[in-house]
């Protein structure tokens, strides 16, 4: 994930001092400032993301603090990515619609390096009832576990390797605790287990064939 806000007004501003007139009356056209009509504060900044000539981003800002921004990236009229800001302007977190509806559904937290290292997922769209959550390293999606029933507790746990599932296990008395679990095989169903012990092993073991 990229601060692109903090690059977006550096570029803007560079490029506006020495740049040539037909870019400069692009950047006057695209990026424009809504303020406080009581306070005069700088409250909403639009921008050209991609340099076509159309507004893409809308900014949310407190003055000159970034607090969120709306992305239309293929420019289709809606809303695909939407990016939080911390204290400092740094970003925070992306979000993004799994249904393309134009309201976040997910939301993605970059790790070391920049690189994506966890997402959460809301079923019903808010951000505040999180019932999945996937986490991911360079090659990949590693685990993810869900909340399924929306009783706050994991009920389903999920491994992959190299982007395909491996195993997933799911808690069908609701006490907190896996009591079923499926294995993959190049995306085969190869073994089902059942009756889990405290140890965390399984009584039964069926091979799929």
């Amino acid at each position: 994930m990229r601060t692109s806000f903090c690059l977006a007004v550096v570029c803007t501003a560079l490029v506006a001092s020495a740049c040539s007139d037909p870019e400069r009356e692009r950047i006057r056209e695209t990026t424009k400032p809504t303020y406080d009509k009581t306070t005069g504060k700088l409250t909403q900044l639009t921008y050209d993301r991609n340099k076509n000539g159309k507004i893409d981003t809308w900014t949310d800002m407190d003055g000159n603090r970034p607090l969120r921004s709306r992305i239309d990236l293929d420019e289709d009229g809606t809303i695909d990515r939407w990016e939080y800001y911390g204290d400092k302007g740094e970003l925070l977190k992306v979000g993004f619609s799994r249904k393309k509806d134009g309201k976040p559904d997910a939301w993605a937290y970059s790790g070391a390096g920049g690189k994506v290292d966890r997402v959460e997922i809301s079923s019903t769209g808010d951000e505040h009832k999180i019932d999945r959550w996937e986490h991911y390293d360079a090659s990949g999606l590693v685990n993810a576990q869900e909340d399924n029933n929306g009783d706050g507790r994991i009920d389903k746990w999920e491994a992959y390797a190299g982007g395909a599932l491996k195993a997933a296990a799911f808690d069908e008395n609701a006490d907190g605790k896996p009591d079923r679990r499926l294995t993959y095989d190049n995306g085969q169903l190869t073994l089902i287990e059942t009756d889990s012990n405290p140890s965390g092993t399984y009584a039964h073991k069926v091979a799929v064939k």
